[in-house]
């Protein structure tokens, strides 16, 4: 007669994913960001310029094809593709701390650790970008109908003096919320984890969600200081991207090693 052994029940554990770190630890990764920033600066300045041009490049393009209605939606798209285009800022960030030679060509010929799987999370992203900007188209439509976009000049009496423009506006903001978090969730870490790490694209996505989620105060402090200083940018004509895009690569990588696995 065989004998069945038994079932200890899994003794329960912390949870892995909390790091304990206060408020003030996202000003430190700030801070850290903007030394490796001033380590040999003309190569993360490159960078920043080259973000520039071609965030200008598109709002230019919006315009000369009148399709200024889509622009605001771009621009909050630019957050969450933003990771993906800092990954030669996480190598420089990686390279510096780890003692090894940086150069512009490493920074822009990347060779992660996970292989294609950062180029599918940049694909996934860009995916979610586009469907937030339809979210967008969408959500105008169905409190303006088939009205043509009127354009800048009058979208902001549009807005603001009518009920329906009130009320589209506290709906976007409600859905644009929805998507600004779910892909900052996303997004924070798994870049950066793909680069370090042997990792499928899925699981670094989710194990950034899982990151962001159990340690809240800190992230949520760390979501604040990126949209402050990207709207700073847009209110500088964009011009504030050749700094601030590389500061924050730079500093998002550090909040990368303080909640690393």
């Amino acid at each position: 007669m065989t004998t069945i052994p038994a079932v200890v029940p899994p003794i329960p554990r912390d949870n892995i994913w909390k790091r304990h770190h206060g408020r003030a630890a996202a000003f430190q990764w700030l801070l850290a960001g903007w030394r490796d920033f001033r380590v040999q600066p003309l190569q993360s300045l490159f960078y920043g310029i080259v973000i520039f041009l071609i965030s200008a490049g598109i709002v230019v393009g919006l315009f000369a094809f009148e399709l200024d209605s889509i622009l605001f939606p771009a621009l909050a798209g630019f957050v969450v593709v933003g990771p993906i285009l800092a990954i030669g800022l996480y190598e420089k960030s990686r390279r510096l701390a780890a003692g090894e030679p940086v150069t512009l060509a490493r920074m822009i010929f990347v060779r992660p650790a996970s292989g294609g799987q950062v180029l599918f999370t940049g694909v996934l992203l860009c995916g979610l970008m586009l469907l937030w900007m339809r979210a967008a188209v969408i959500v105008y439509a169905l409190f303006f109908g088939l009205r043509p976009f009127p354009g800048l000049q009058q979208l902001v009496p549009m807005l603001f003096t009518t009920p329906t423009g009130w009320a589209m506006l506290v709906v976007g903001t409600a859905i644009g919320a929805l998507f600004a978090a779910f892909s900052f969730a996303i997004s924070t870490f798994a870049i950066p984890m793909l680069l370090e790490e042997r990792l499928d694209a899925l699981t670094a996505m989710g194990s950034s969600m899982a990151l962001v989620w159990n340690n809240l105060p800190v992230m949520l402090t760390w979501g604040a200081i990126v949209l402050g200083l990207f709207l700073t940018s847009i209110a500088t004509g964009l011009i504030g991207l050749i700094i601030v895009f590389p500061v924050l690569g730079h500093g998002t990588w550090h909040a990368w090693r303080a909640f690393k696995l």
